[in-house]
């Protein structure tokens, strides 16, 4: 899964390791104002291997550590250059050593969406989101710079749920019929995320990625990961949200006053329906919550990152709402329940998915 601050408003002392030593001996050699060797103070990880650090005398900057060896620093800067040209915020580079995997970035500070919003704001700020977002997806294609979500990426996000929530972290063998019916499944999410119009994707446009700056514009973040893919991709992601939940009619406005929108701006056909739009939404938001259930299992159990456990329950909720409101998918909801739920519920992580969300 492309990444997101596990805790945006964390500023302890970082421990100085060697890496940590010797990107605050590059920050100095950029910031000739700077009297000596700033002390790194961390702002905490990412769901990748990034890490982030405000420093005295910044001037609104954060050094980031982003290790050759996992992150693409080259990728990072060319997509942050991309989403600006579309008039859309994104960090300004200042400084950048790909070969060490140091860079120096706007620091937009710590107003997250995640944690301003509230429901006496959220129409306004979630609109705005969804503007940015509109202008993002009425850009040019570029192949050479944006890699395409096609069939074989999209399944091997699939199977991430198959190999790292149902194996690894439920340990529960998969039979043959029950991966017959994942591959049934799998490939009906498949076909639609691809028949719908492909436009640029973020990838991660959640409340933790966007960040209300201090001039009032909107700015974007972690967005190294940008495919070329299905429309409502990045609008599911951001109103459901693995981290924040809203009431589903609420979400089907929104989602709706989007679909006008993407009609008036020629995103889509006129012709297409708002049902078959919320299909759209609907399934290709339901690719990304299988998906996310892996990369969740993952991130704690490869990497070590627990605290996305938490959140499972949600993305689980999202999944069997969808599935269970439509015919189609109902087997894969069926399957989930009888199988893999009552083995959850039995893991430290488990809350009532029934209720995910609603008491944050």
């Amino acid at each position: 899964m492309p990444s997101t601050h596990t805790n945006p408003l964390e500023t302890i002392d970082s421990a100085q390791d060697s890496r940590t030593l010797a990107l605050a001996h590059w920050v100095s050699q950029q910031i000739s104002s700077l009297a000596a060797t700033p002390r790194l103070r961390s702002l905490g990880s990412d769901a990748g291997f990034r890490r982030y650090f405000r420093f005295d005398g910044g001037q609104n900057l954060l050094a980031v550590d982003a290790p050759p060896a996992t992150e693409d620093s080259a990728q990072f800067i060319a997509i942050a250059d991309f989403i600006a040209r579309q008039g859309v915020r994104s960090p300004r580079i200042i400084a950048a050593d790909a070969k060490q995997g140091f860079l120096l970035v706007e620091d937009f500070g710590d107003q997250l969406l995640f944690n301003i919003v509230n429901p006496d704001n959220a129409n306004n700020l979630y609109q705005q989101a969804m503007q940015n977002l509109l202008q993002l997806q009425r850009s040019v294609d570029n192949p050479a710079l944006i890699p395409r979500y096609d069939r074989s990426l999209l399944r091997r996000e699939l199977e991430l749920f198959s190999d790292w929530f149902a194996r690894q972290l439920l340990a529960y063998p998969l039979a043959p019929n029950e991966l017959a019916l994942l591959d049934h499944t799998f490939t009906l999410l498949e076909n639609l995320a691809l028949s719908q119009p492909q436009v640029f994707v973020h990838r991660d446009y959640h409340a933790r990625n966007l960040i209300l700056c201090r001039d009032g514009d909107l700015g974007v973040i972690d967005f190294q990961g940008a495919l070329w893919g299905g429309i409502t991709y990045d609008l599911v992601s951001l109103l459901r949200d693995c981290y924040l939940r809203w009431p589903a009619a609420q979400v089907k406005d929104w989602a709706l006053s989007y679909h006008q929108q993407a009609i008036a701006t020629g995103l889509i056909p006129a012709d297409t329906s708002p049902s078959l739009f919320m299909q759209w939404f609907d399934w290709l938001g339901l690719q990304r919550h299988i998906k996310v259930l892996g990369i969740f299992a993952r991130l704690n159990l490869r990497d070590n990152k627990r605290g996305y456990l938490k959140d499972l329950p949600l993305v689980i909720r999202y999944t069997l709402e969808v599935a269970d409101a439509y015919p189609e998918l109902q087997d894969f909801a069926a399957w989930f329940r009888a199988r893999l739920l009552p083995l959850a519920t039995s893991q430290p992580w488990y809350s009532d998915y029934a209720t995910a969300g609603e008491h944050q």
